[in-house]
Parts: structure tokens; sequence; C-alpha cells
């Protein structure tokens, strides 16, 4: 068996493909605001999986670490229906200290529906910062470089 796809890297962009279903949607078809939150949220952790940074390893990692979401900037400007077939794109904008910087959009063919700027900070299991390690600045440095 195949693994899924986690999208892929292109001249520092990750994309991944989604589909709105219909636990997407309200009532009239159209994707309920709070779920743009879920595809961005899919779209950065398969960009760390494809960039080699596995959540699971890194709750393995000695301390365990896990990202947490600090800062949300988002503007909505089409909505996106059942059955669209979307992509996610997500760009690293600053890798510091605990900190991942995101900028990412969605989009239906050449229309942006959405846009987002996400800070994430690495943590450990008590909730506090710890520096990104070594090996996740480097995975990132060079996927966000391929291209």
């Amino acid at each position: 068996m195949t693994e899924p796809s986690s999208g892929t890297w292109t001249d520092g962009i990750h994309t991944l493909p989604v589909r709105v279903y219909y636990e997407d949607t309200d009532f009239t078809g159209v994707v309920y605001y709070a779920n743009y939150l879920k595809f961005i949220e899919r779209g950065r952790t398969d960009a760390l999986r494809a960039a080699g940074v596995a959540h699971s390893d890194l709750l393995e990692a000695s301390p365990p670490l896990g990202f947490a979401v600090r800062k949300v900037m988002a503007e909505y400007f089409i909505p996106a229906r059942i059955d669209n077939a979307l992509v996610v794109e997500t760009r690293v904008t600053e890798v510091r200290g605990a900190r991942i910087a995101f900028s990412q959009r969605i989009l239906r063919a050449d229309e942006v529906l959405f846009t987002a700027e996400v800070e994430a900070a690495c943590i450990d299991m008590d909730g506090r910062p710890r520096r990104l390690p070594k090996d996740v600045v480097a995975a990132l440095n060079s996927a966000t470089r391929a291209g």
C-alpha cells in the first residue's frame, strides 16, 4: 500500500490538493468559515512532512516537542463550494528561535479564495517554547530553497 501524497515542494512553495466534502459545508453547500483553518493546518502539516519533518518524530524526541499556533491573520475572498478541487499553498516565510512563520493561500484553479499569515511556536509537553531543533531548521531551509 502506498502512502497518501503529502503534496510537493516546488520553487519554495508547498502545494497540497484538497477536495471539499459535504462535511466541510453548511446547508447551502458553501464551505463553513472555520474549515479553511483546517485546510491550512493540513497544508502546514504536509509541508513539514514533505520537507522531512514528521510530527510523530518530534513527539518521540527528547524532550518531546510539538507546535502550537500562536497567531493567525486570515482573509476570505471567494467562497469554496461542495465538490470543489482546491489547492493549499504554503510558504515558510521565517524560521527563527522557536517560531516558524507561514504564508498560506487556498486556490480554486487561478482564483484566490482565502489567505492567511500563521505563526507557530515549537513547544515542549509543558507548553514552554523550545528552540527549533537544528535538523528541523535544516530540513525547512532545504525544502524552501529547492526548486
